[in-house]
């Protein structure tokens, strides 16, 4: 019932910044957590970031910490990515991603198995 757009991708050189968005359109149901995926060509989708709307807690891929921030609007239901020092590596589709009652892990990784809803993704490259 509730679609999820991405936006703010694009191509950034190693080192800068990009901020993207996550906002949901139609019926907005109250997911409990909302999380950011990325899958490169031939790779597995992987988790990046999750954050929970109880209490705010975030979940970083190890990856990511210290250059992602997640943050979350609980009034309009829109998450966002803030990245920061990009990689090469950092290259792919962000997805994101919520589910109505799971929380987001404390350590280990996110499983795109256990959200129920998603985005189509926004491409991020990272090139000079």
């Amino acid at each position: 019932q509730v679609q999820l757009e991405e936006s703010g991708g694009g191509l950034v050189q190693p080192g800068g910044s990009l901020r993207l968005s996550c906002a949901a359109s139609g019926i907005t149901l109250d997911y409990h957590a909302k999380a950011w995926f990325r899958q490169a060509p031939g790779k597995e989708r992987e988790g990046v970031s999750c954050i929970n709307r109880s209490d705010g807690s975030t979940y970083y891929a190890d990856s990511v910490k210290g250059r992602f921030t997640i943050s979350r609007d609980n009034a309009k239901g829109t998450v966002y990515l803030q990245m920061n020092n990009l990689r090469p590596e950092d290259t792919a589709v962000y997805y994101c991603a919520a589910d109505a009652d799971l929380y987001c892990p404390d350590y280990g990784s996110l499983s795109p198995g256990d959200f129920s809803s998603w985005g189509q993704g926004t491409q991020v490259t990272v090139s000079s």
